[in-house]
C-alpha cells in the first residue's frame, strides 16, 4: 500500500521520469493515490509524495470524492502559456499544518496522457491552475517553499525544522532507510516503466 512520505525526505528532491509503460499496477497505484489525498483532505498528489518516481499527477480541485467527475490522473503532465499572476496560500499533504503564500501563474495550458493512453489538452485558470502547477513543481522536486519569499521562508522556519528533527529520529530508528537504498528502489522503479523497451537486433 502507498503511504505519504513528508519533507524532507530524498524522494521528494527526486526529478521525476517519464512513463513508457502504463500497465495494471499504474491503475492501482492511482486509485490509492486518489484514496491518499481523500483521507488527508487534499486536492492534489503526485507520484513523488508517495515515494514514486514518475511523471503522474492526480487532482481534483473540489476535494470532494463525490465529484468524480472533477477527478484528473494525468501522465507525462506538461504545463505551458502561463498568463497573468496571483498569490494565494498554499499547503502541502507533505507538509502539513505549513502553509504560506505563494505567487502562481492566473492560467495555464496543461498537456500529457489519460490512464487510457489518450491525450489530454486543458485550459486551466484560478485555483484549478494552482493546483496543477504545484503538483508539477513536485515531480522537478520542487516544494512549495522554495518559491516563498524571504519574509515567508523565516516565519515557517521553526515547522519546518520541526519535520527535520521527526525525519531524522525516524530514520535513526529504521523507519526510514538511507539515501542510498531510497536512490536505488527508485532507479529500480524507473528501469521498469520509463525506459522504452529494447530493440530487437
Amino acid at each position: 500500500m502507498l503511504q505519504l512520505i513528508y519533507y524532507p525526505h530524498p524522494t521528494l528532491r527526486h526529478r521525476s521520469k517519464p512513463l513508457r509503460r502504463v500497465d495494471q499496477q499504474v491503475h492501482r497505484w492511482v486509485e490509492e493515490m486518489f484514496a491518499l489525498m481523500y483521507e488527508h483532505q487534499g486536492v492534489g498528489l503526485a507520484a513523488n509524495q508517495v515515494d514514486l518516481p514518475y511523471r503522474l499527477f492526480v487532482m481534483n480541485p473540489t476535494g470532494d470524492p463525490q465529484q468524480k467527475d472533477q477527478e484528473l490522473a494525468i501522465i507525462n503532465p506538461v504545463l505551458s502559456r502561463h498568463r497573468g499572476s496571483q498569490e494565494d496560500e498554499e499547503g502541502c499533504l507533505s507538509l502539513p499544518e505549513i502553509r504560506a503564500p505563494v505567487v502562481r501563474a492566473a492560467r495555464v495550458v496543461l498537456e500529457g496522457f489519460g490512464l487510457d493512453g489518450r491525450p489530454l489538452r486543458l485550459e486551466l485558470e484560478g485555483f484549478s491552475a494552482r493546483v496543477a502547477q504545484h503538483e508539477a513543481d513536485h515531480l522537478d522536486g520542487v516544494l512549495f517553499i522554495d518559491r516563498l519569499s524571504p519574509t515567508a521562508l523565516a516565519q515557517i522556519k521553526p515547522a519546518l525544522e520541526e519535520l527535520e528533527l521527526e525525519f531524522r529520529s525516524r530514520r535513526s530508528q529504521g523507519a526510514i532507510p538511507d539515501d542510498k537504498t531510497i536512490l536505488d528502489r527508485l532507479a529500480q522503479l524507473e528501469r521498469q516503466r520509463c525506459q522504452l523497451p529494447q530493440q530487437a537486433s
